[in-house]
């Protein structure tokens, strides 16, 4: 049996989204990143179906409904949640002989960093309430989170030691050793580690989605960091020297497309946010990209833009949704086709 891990630039039957809510770390902010995430859903909407799981359906349908999301492709599912990071706690879909397979992995909070015991269950809730079809579930028995995986769709998966390999994810395996499970679990011939490139505030120990992300064509966009001065200066400039020195399959170099570095942002306690351009969704027809309000913003879009010159490049205000140390790309995750027949 032949396995294969799609690209995210393949076509898709849905996203899925998290919702916040009372319950998550959105609680005392409620009123201001709500906006951020019926932007986000009324956007995907356009293009293919959302799947919201949330303690509330009917609150949240009220709300898309009012804000012009197109409620034909909107589906909620009344499930308790921690909080709102469907990157990490979504499925992981393989394509096995043609047929779709959802990777429910074990998702433990960043290394246990935060409470995760119904994000944990997200997956399988989903699963048992037909929000998938009759597609199968898997249990490969990883910790393992949506946002530390980049592939191509051809065999070829970008990642980062910091994160893969940090302790508390899964210390009874080496690198090679977990290289090994997920060569057979995700279908994949190469893995691609990164050493370098990190993000002040973040709490994933270096997702992939925020630094640097496979594109079509041989491409990869990455997050730049042109102040000399910056924290992030020699991190990311030796993450740029490693991407440079990576090869295609075919052994040739890839064509790097480097993002713009976005001004500091900060909360209100002093602590620097990880704003990154890095963390764009990738749909059918269009690519959301995370803004700031920042100056640059509109270069961001433009380097995007040249990558998927086939696809809407459409520009999300994504400032409220950073001060919980994500961005757009880690609040969803794509469903392949083929998975809601």
């Amino acid at each position: 049996m032949q396995r294969r891990l799609p690209a995210e630039w393949e076509r898709q039957d849905a996203v899925l989204l998290g919702w916040p809510h009372a319950g998550t770390d959105w609680a005392d902010t409620l009123d201001l990143v709500l906006p951020v995430f019926v932007r986000i859903a009324r956007e995907i909407s356009r293009f293919e179906q959302v799947i919201i799981p949330a303690p509330d359906p009917a609150s949240v349908h009220s709300l898309l409904a009012e804000a012009g999301a197109c409620m034909d492709r909107i589906c909620i599912h009344a499930l308790p949640t921690n909080d709102t990071w469907a990157r990490d706690f979504g499925p992981i879909t393989v394509q096995q002989d043609g047929t779709p397979i959802l990777l429910d992995y074990g998702f433990n909070g960043w290394g246990l960093k935060f409470r995760a015991c119904d994000d944990n269950q997200v997956t399988a809730r989903l699963h048992e309430a037909g929000a998938f079809g009759d597609t199968m579930r898997e249990v490969p028995g990883l910790v393992l989170e949506g946002g530390s995986l980049e592939s191509d769709g051809a065999g070829t998966l970008l990642t980062t030691s910091a994160c893969l390999l940090e302790a508390n994810r899964n210390p009874h395996l080496s690198r090679a050793e977990l290289e090994q499970r997920l060569r057979q679990q995700l279908g994949v011939d190469r893995v691609l580690w990164l050493e370098h490139g990190y993000l002040a505030g973040d709490d994933t120990d270096s997702h992939v989605d925020t630094l640097a992300r496979l594109a079509p064509n041989h491409a990869i966009v990455y997050q730049s960091c042109a102040g000399l001065g910056d924290e992030h200066y020699a991190e990311l400039t030796a993450m740029a020297a490693e991407l440079a020195a990576l090869r295609t399959a075919d052994g040739l170099p890839f064509d790097l497309f480097p993002l713009p570095w976005p001004e500091p942002c900060y909360a209100d306690d002093g602590l620097r946010l990880p704003a990154t351009y890095a963390n764009f969704l990738i749909l059918n027809d269009a690519v959301l990209v995370p803004v700031y309000g920042l100056p640059q913003d509109e270069a961001a879009l433009a380097v995007i833009g040249r990558v998927f010159p086939d696809r809407a490049i459409v520009a999300v205000p994504c400032r409220q949704l950073i001060e919980q140390h994500g961005s757009l790309h880690c609040v969803t995750m794509q469903i392949p086709q083929g998975v809601l027949k």
